[in-house]
This record gives C-alpha cells, sequence and structure tokens, in this order.
C-alpha cells in the first residue's frame, strides 16, 4: 500500500505519461524473463551442463570460453534476476513511494547497459569472433535500459523536489517524503 493518498495522480509532475505504471513493467519483466532464460542457458554451457551451444552464425563457445572457469553469463542471470524482482515491487506510483526502489533498478539497468557495450568491443578483439545469444543479451540490456531509465529519472526527480520542500534525503529516498512533510509543518503534531 502506496503512503500517498490514492486522490494523488499517478504521473510525475511534469511527465506525459507515467513510467512506474504497471503495463510498463510488465514489458521490462517480460524482456528481462527473456534476457534470464538467456543467460541461463549461457550459464548452464559455461558450467559444462552440455557440450556445446546453439549458434547460427558464430562460434560461440570461443567467447564463453574466455572466462573458464568461471561463469561470466551468470552475472547476466543475477542482474536479469534482479530486475525482475525490483519491477514486481510497489504499485503504479512507485516513484514516489519507493523511490529506492526505481534508484535501484536504474543503476542495475545501467550497469548492464555499460556491460553489454564492453562485452560487444571484448567480443571481437579479443576473441576474434561473437556470440549470437551474448548479443541478444546486450540487446534485451540495451531495449531495458532505454525503456526503463525513466523511473530512476521520476524517482530522483521527486526526492529532488522533496528535498527542496525540506524532507530529509533519507526520507525522500526511502518514500516517506509525504509523511515527514506533514511532521515538518508547522503546527504538525507529533
Amino acid at each position: 500500500m502506496s503512503a500517498t493518498s490514492s486522490s494523488e495522480p499517478a504521473v510525475p509532475p511534469g511527465w506525459e505519461e507515467n513510467p512506474t505504471s504497471f503495463s510498463r513493467r510488465a514489458l521490462l519483466a517480460a524482456l528481462a524473463g527473456i534476457g534470464f532464460l538467456v543467460a541461463l542457458y549461457l550459464t548452464l554451457y559455461q558450467w559444462k551442463a552440455w557440450s556445446n551451444v546453439w549458434d547460427p552464425f558464430f562460434d560461440s563457445r570461443v567467447v564463453l570460453d574466455l572466462t573458464s572457469p568461471v561463469p561470466d553469463a551468470l552475472a547476466g542471470v543475477l542482474a536479469y534476476g534482479t530486475e525482475i524482482v525490483l519491477l514486481a515491487l510497489g504499485g503504479r506510483d512507485r516513484w514516489r513511494s519507493l523511490p529506492w526502489v526505481c534508484l535501484v533498478l536504474g543503476a542495475v539497468l545501467s550497469t548492464g547497459a555499460v556491460v553489454s557495450i564492453a562485452l560487444i568491443v571484448i567480443q571481437p578483439t579479443v576473441a576474434g569472433t561473437w556470440c549470437t545469444l551474448c548479443l541478444v543479451s546486450a540487446a534485451l540490456s540495451f531495449a531495458l535500459f532505454a525503456l526503463g531509465v525513466g523511473e530512476a529519472r521520476a524517482a530522483w526527480q521527486h526526492v529532488n523536489r522533496a528535498r527542496s520542500r525540506g524532507v530529509a534525503l533519507g526520507d525522500a529516498v526511502w518514500g516517506r517524503a509525504a509523511s515527514a512533510s506533514a511532521m515538518a509543518a508547522p503546527g504538525a503534531s507529533t
């Protein structure tokens, strides 16, 4: 349940649509779910669950064996899994009621995009080839970033508005801005 009134708009001030709507988060969760499955498949290959990996264009084994015995695809499993959990938290106004969730999601999505750029550069320069499923995972990370970073922007704008009203940073980030503002108001009962 949100700490804010149900009469307050779910769309952040200055925005035309709600970046934390259920429909947008469902799309992001679907993309993260696909990414999770791709990363899990690659992780299982790196753990030697099977001897070959599907790739219609390249010899992915060259790329995937670079980090042996450490399964670097496991980082993707953890990142996509974290995204799914974070997307499941909160209501349609979570940019206001749970800004920390949106900010953490933004950090995870940003990290995924940066790591994807690094992996795209490393594959041809170090391994001399590409990995189709790695490129699919990178494309998913870029799409998730592009579609999901608005949550973090809306949450950060909310935190800044709360701070300008005198709300402590911790209260603003943890979603306690409304109750903290009421308690800090002149004449508020304690």
